[in-house]
């Protein structure tokens, strides 16, 4: 029995002592390293279309406050991409992604130990660009049978974010941080689509939208290091 009380006891103090160099650190630096997320949609782009798989898109600085994080994010993501418009013309649009993303929030953990679950939220601004073609796969040329030239698609969103985010870190030692998270962002924005049809007149068309849109940030894994120790 008394062996047993001394086992808890250690345990005890050990983590104790975890805790406290871990919350002598400042700020932290974080990475993250892989993750799988729910991009913006171009035009009417199909659902499952939507999830990328990035590495090293992106990073965090967090002031840390005892249990309290307070975190300054962002990422870029350049991609070519192709993705299928749902419509009855089938138009499948090909070209240049890029999108960026900075973020302002906090997170909490739930506990002292080496595992540490935590919840937090974001609120933070979005810019999401496509430049490309956009073409028809269904029409083809009346006069000679050939398929005609795509026309020029040029569409951006650009908003407001906000998103809540759960997640959990492992801490193998004090200055060493591995974290797995998760979130939904809430994207408000203001989009533009202009296409320009090649061929005679070039013709132009122009279209604007206030849109709002959920995005499923399904996995991001990481690590962080922990600088400025207080002691």
């Amino acid at each position: 029995m008394k062996r047993n009380l001394l086992i808890v006891l250690s345990l005890i103090l050990s983590n104790s002592a975890f805790s406290q160099i871990n919350g002598d650190f400042n700020y932290s630096l974080a990475v993250k390293g892989y993750s799988i997320m729910q991009m913006p949609k171009i035009m009417n782009q199909k659902k499952n279309e939507e999830f990328k798989d990035v590495s090293f898109s992106g990073g965090m600085i967090k002031f840390n406050d005892n249990q309290i994080s307070y975190r300054l994010g962002g990422s870029y993501i350049k991609r070519d991409i192709k993705a299928v418009n749902i419509c009855s013309t089938c138009e499948e649009m090909n070209g240049q992604m890029k999108d960026f993303n900075l973020t302002l929030g906090f997170e909490k953990n739930l506990n002292f130990s080496r595992i540490q679950p935590y919840f937090g939220f974001d609120i933070g601004f979005r810019e999401n660009k496509f430049d490309g073609t956009i073409i028809s796969k269904n029409i083809l040329s009346a006069a000679n049978g050939s398929v005609m030239a795509p026309d020029i698609l040029e569409t951006s969103k650009t908003g407001f974010t906000a998103s809540p985010v759960i997640g959990i870190k492992i801490n193998p030692i004090s200055q060493v941080t591995l974290f797995a998270e998760s979130s939904i962002q809430w994207f408000y924005s203001y989009e533009r689509q202009e296409t320009v049809a090649q061929g005679v007149g070039n013709t132009r068309t122009f279209n604007k939208y206030h849109k709002s849109e959920f995005l499923a940030n399904a996995v991001s894994v990481g690590i962080q290091i922990n600088i400025g120790n207080v002691r």
